[in-house]
């Protein structure tokens, strides 16, 4: 009889490639050059640790929200998010305050909306991510019918 595991462990590497960037990597996946944003003097166009952070979340909350309609035989038609992280400056340090995310999904059947409420309810308490972060995550979804 096996089980899940209770540990898992993760590894990235960054390089300083030139002024406020760098180049990040992870075995078997392709790289991420990442910048200081503009905001704090960076670089345009480029990923910084503040969009990944928002990403990571937003990207969370879609395979868990997969994994849940998998496990109750949903026929997922669509699936997109937009995400919105509020960064402030709180006792002096820069924090992201909220994350605001809106789902749009399409399902086969009315039949399954209910089933899709119930498992939107559960996702973000069951997302490893906004679980491990203190900054408040709201989703707002509209379920659309094809």
């Amino acid at each position: 009889m096996s089980s899940d595991p209770e540990k898992y462990t993760y590894n990235t590497q960054l390089r300083w490639t030139s002024e406020r960037m760098g180049n990040l990597s992870s075995k078997g996946k392709p790289n991420i050059e990442v910048a200081t944003p503009p905001e704090f003097g960076g670089h345009t166009g480029i990923w910084s640790p503040e969009d990944l952070f928002l990403s990571s979340v937003e990207v969370c909350i879609l395979t868990t929200f997969l994994w849940f309609v998998n496990k109750e035989h949903i026929n997922l038609k669509s699936y997109s998010s937009k995400a919105t992280g509020t960064v402030e400056k709180i006792d002096g340090k820069y924090i992201f305050n909220s994350i605001y995310i809106k789902l749009e999904i399409g399902i086969s059947s009315n039949d399954n909306r209910s089933i899709v409420e119930k498992i939107l309810k559960k996702v973000p308490r069951a997302c490893l991510i906004s679980n491990s972060i203190k900054t408040d995550v709201y989703i707002k979804s509209k379920i659309n019918i094809f």
